[in-house]
């Protein structure tokens, strides 16, 4: 037997139900349930999910085909329940064709009402309902509707006005009128024949007639809306996969716009923007549901509180309201408790916040669809707590009902929602860390300094950033640069920081030179304001005021629930005090990465770190890093205080040593005033650190194996702060940690150094302190070899950043030139720095934590590179038994949450 297309539903009885989502789509699984629990629902059927698969598979004839037997007898059946006829003109059946896909895509696809209309139907509608008007005007909708979705008949530029809405503002003007309902029955029958001709002028056919001709457009225009620009946008934005593909929902229509005791609209069980237990929404009386979304009409509010609230925003007065625009409630007050009680039971049935479509007909409602409804991450918490306090839920599903990612909504500045209304967006970049940022422009990590300790907030602008940019990153309220992706540089420090950042912003032309940005004909100077949405990559010009985010007690809550139920732990990467300070309030258990080399780049520090570089022997060196040690030592102090008790794992120095050095004229001739050499020795030397690829150059532990005393400084001044805490009773927990190591023996040769400096140390000192000696693991080859590293290393820390770029090959600094067209082209699903890759990558990340265990079982096993607070490689660290993953600070209750979901899901 061939499969089944088409589901059918209506008087209390369905072929479908709510788990069929996957095959109904949202909307078709819901009307079908809502039929079952005894919602009034308009009879109709549902054309599977599969069928779209189909279409785009053998194409529309073959589809078209295979459904035509299906459908006809779903239309007859609906003809039975309504007692009118599909197509006739005595006693017609008119009915809406909507999309459905499993996850909901609110305004994405295209939808067509009053389908089955033709000059000789329309009369019958008359007779039928003795309404002229209403019947015209649903004409005039049809063809309108019919004529932009299957005919495409859409404006010939994007700043053409639509061709139906200029015949409509041409006749409008014409007879004096303002509103759409101001026409008569002959203007609207004026327009239908003004419509057709448009019709046959752009297109060159007559606008169709045959009633299932107009139906099996409409079906065939929903399949292919699945694919139309803004729906393919959205699926991306959300995630949603192109397989999936969409239901069509065709159902009896039930009409709004009778008159005056007919109403359309939309509403929620609670508040969509708040998460408050309020029932909210809007309706139009006389009206079609497309009225209420297009906002070509101002709705009225369905409660009086609602209505009352909206007039104090809108500076109307109580008595204005009353006669002008009145609730539901209030207008129309049994159908206002018909629905009330209906918003009540579903909400009860699914146990989640209802989004529902409803139609009253001549006072009589309908409910068209419901579905889960989409929410901000503030009322996303606020609901999951009040549903579980409610008793509707149990933790878990409280737990799990959460987007972790949502919650950086929460966590950073945000700006208000009236000033964005005015803000105008300039250019638009990725929206690498998030937050609200407003401040002057300025062009370099000095200026940003300098003009910070002025008092003035500002936004630094690169073309891209580097690690001497730092104390500038720390000035600026916000950072945007014209290159780089979601794990550039400046994205990885500024989530570090929690400080708001756009990157690869590639319309701006930044002239360091004039000190200027060029942006679509616009030039913006060095001081003048900008603003930027770090949640949404928007660039907006001048001022948009802020606000700082406060976090209530129902996140205090689910931070406390998610404890309750995880295995792993949450670290954090943090390198300064400050830093470590925020992630310990965000709930953080340790610091799973401390970057030593960020400590250097401030003023003596990096002087005296230029002179160890730039030293000729190894004297040279001690000289310079015995200047170092006292300001490192201090540095370390800072955090293992912050820290007390918790372990900190502290990355020994990782980037190659030309980054450290001054490559400008002036910087160069301070450098050898203070050193008192000729500046051609000084240029000489940074010449020679020059490298061609200094991403697999001297770095990391090569560094420390051919300049030990690097090594012998940051062991002295890691272990020295302990000590000195120690006296203090501070509790300090250091892991030391080799980066990049590759070959056992490399690691060997370091921690010979580390053991022997310590061992140097507590003899001094008369006292000593327990540490850890580990690695990072970061090169494929470590990862491969990882059983032998284990041997020695006493702990693993997995560097994604740096083993997604050696596994594929990848510069995460260079793949932004082609990265747009392989997730195009479906070559990457994902960018693998921003979430891991967890056949390639993450297989040498389970394969390193079972060998290395097989050698050494206590082996503590976590991960540090930004892949620790993205939530599904958070999942994918639970599934390989890694012990904690580690996270810039400001991801730490994403992380919380999703270490969280991760053993509820298994």
């Amino acid at each position: 037997m061939d499969k089944k297309r088409v589901y059918t539903f209506g008087n209390g009885q369905a072929e479908g139900k709510a788990d069929m989502k996957n095959l109904l789509g949202g909307k078709g699984a819901n009307l079908a349930e809502m039929n079952l629990i005894g919602v009034p629902v308009p009879p109709g059927f549902t054309i599977t999910t599969d069928v779209c698969t189909e279409y785009y598979e053998i194409g529309k004839d073959k589809v078209v085909a295979l459904l035509k037997n299906e459908v006809e007898q779903a239309i007859v059946a609906v003809e039975k329940l309504m007692n009118s006829k599909f197509g006739d003109i005595e006693n017609p059946l008119l009915v809406s064709v909507r999309s459905g896909a499993r996850a909901s895509m609110p305004g994405m696809m295209d939808t067509i009402l009053n389908l089955g209309l033709n000059d000789a139907v329309v009369e019958g509608l008359i007779r039928k309902t003795g309404n002229a008007r209403f019947a015209w005007d649903s004409y005039r909708r049809f063809v309108q509707m019919y004529g932009d979705v299957v005919l495409g008949m859409k404006p010939v530029n994007k700043n053409d006005i639509d061709p139906f809405e200029e015949i409509i503002e041409e006749v409008k003007e014409a007879k004096g009128v303002e509103l759409d309902t101001d026409l008569t029955v002959d203007d609207l029958k004026e327009l239908v024949a003004k419509f057709k001709a448009a019709v046959k002028k752009q297109t060159g056919k007559d606008f169709p007639e045959s009633a299932y001709e107009q139906l099996w457009g409409a079906i065939c225009s929903v399949f292919d809306s699945w694919m139309n620009d803004r729906a393919i946008l959205y699926r991306k934005m959300e995630g949603i996969p192109a397989e999936w593909g969409t239901a069509v929902n065709v159902q009896a229509m039930v009409f709004g716009n009778m008159g005056e005791t007919s109403a359309t609209g939309v509403c929620f069980s609670r508040d969509a923007a708040t998460g408050e237990d309020q029932f909210i929404g809007e309706y139009l009386i006389n009206a079609q549901g497309e009225d209420v979304v297009a906002g070509i009409r101002t709705p009225q509010q369905i409660t009086k509180l609602g209505s009352q609230r909206w007039a104090e925003l809108a500076g109307v007065s109580e008595e204005e309201r009353k006669a002008k625009y009145p609730s539901m409630e209030e207008a129309m007050p049994e159908i206002y408790k018909e629905l009330d009680t209906i918003q009540t039971k579903l909400e009860d049935h699914y146990c989640d916040m209802q989004d529902m479509e409803f139609t009253v007909q001549e006072g009589k409602l309908w409910m068209l669809q419901t579905r889960s409804g989409k929410r901000t991450g503030a009322a996303m918490i606020k609901i999951a707590m009040d549903m579980l306090r409610q008793g509707m839920i149990d933790e878990k599903t409280a737990l799990l009902r959460i987007d972790a990612n949502r919650l950086d909504e929460l966590l950073h500045p945000v700006f208000d929602k009236e000033a964005l209304k005015k803000a105008k967006v300039i250019a638009k970049g990725l929206a690498a860390s998030p937050g609200a940022a407003t401040g002057r422009i300025v062009f370099s990590a000095d200026d940003a300094a300098e003009w910070a300790k002025k008092g003035e907030d500002v936004i630094m602008v690169r073309i891209e950033t580097s690690p001497e940019d730092l104390a500038g990153m720390a000035a600026a309220q916000g950072i945007l640069t014209a290159r780089g992706g979601m794990t550039s540089h400046a994205a990885v420090v500024a989530r570090g920081m929690g400080k708001c950042c756009v990157s690869g912003a590639g319309a701006l032309k930044i002239d360091y030179a004039t000190k200027t940005i060029e942006v679509d004909g616009q030039t913006l100077k060095e001081g003048d304001y900008i603003s930027l949405n770090g949640s949404t990559g928007d660039i907006f010009d001048g001022k948009v005021p802020t606000k700082e985010a406060e976090l209530d007690e129902d996140f205090a809550e689910i931070m406390n629930l998610s404890d309750k139920y995880t295995r792993m732990a949450v670290r954090t990467n943090a390198d300064t005090p400050n830093d470590a300070l925020v992630a310990r309030k965000f709930g953080a258990q340790g610091i799973g990465l401390c970057r030593t080399e960020h400590m250097f780049f401030e003023g003596e520090k990096i002087k005296a770190m230029r002179e160890m570089i730039l030293a000729e022997n190894a004297e040279g060196r001690k000289e310079a890093l015995a200047k170092i040690l006292p300001y490192q030592q201090a540095d370390f102090e800072g955090i293992f205080e912050a820290m007390n008790g918790l372990p900190v794992t502290v990355r020994l120095l990782d980037p190659p040593l030309h980054e450290f050095v001054p490559h400008d004229d002036k910087g160069q001739q301070e450098m050898a005033d203070a050193m008192g050499v000729d500046v051609k020795v000084i240029k000489q030397r940074v010449d020679a650190l020059h490298e061609q690829n200094p991403m697999l150059g001297h770095r990391g532990a090569r560094l420390g194996n051919t300049y030990p005393e690097i090594t012998e400084m940051q062991t002295r001044a890691i272990l020295g702060a302990a000590l000195n805490l120690k006296k203090k009773g501070v509790t300090a927990v250091p892991e030391i940690m080799v980066p990049l190591t590759g070959i056992l023996y490399e690691f060997l040769e370091q921690e010979k150094v580390i053991r022997a400096t310590a061992a140097q140390l507590f003899e001094e000192k008369g006292d000593k302190i327990d540490f850890k000696v580990g690695t990072m693991i970061e090169i494929p080859r470590a990862a491969l070899t990882a059983d032998r590293i284990a041997s020695a290393a006493e702990f693993f820390s997995f560097g994604t950043n740096d083993l997604t770029q050696m596994t594929f090959g990848y510069s995460r600094d260079d793949i932004a030139s082609f990265l747009p067209v392989y997730l195009e082209k479906k070559i990457l699903k994902f960018d693998p720095f921003q979430v891991l890759d967890q056949k390639g990558v993450g297989q040498l990340v389970r394969m390193a934590a079972e060998k290395g265990r097989a050698v050494r079982p206590d082996l503590k096993c976590g991960i540090c590179g930004e892949h620790g607070g993205e939530p599904s490689s958070v999942k994918f660290c639970n599934s390989v038994g890694l012990n904690y993953v580690s996270c810039s600070p400001y991801r730490v209750p994403i992380a919380r949450l999703a270490a969280a979901q991760a053993v509820l899901e298994q």
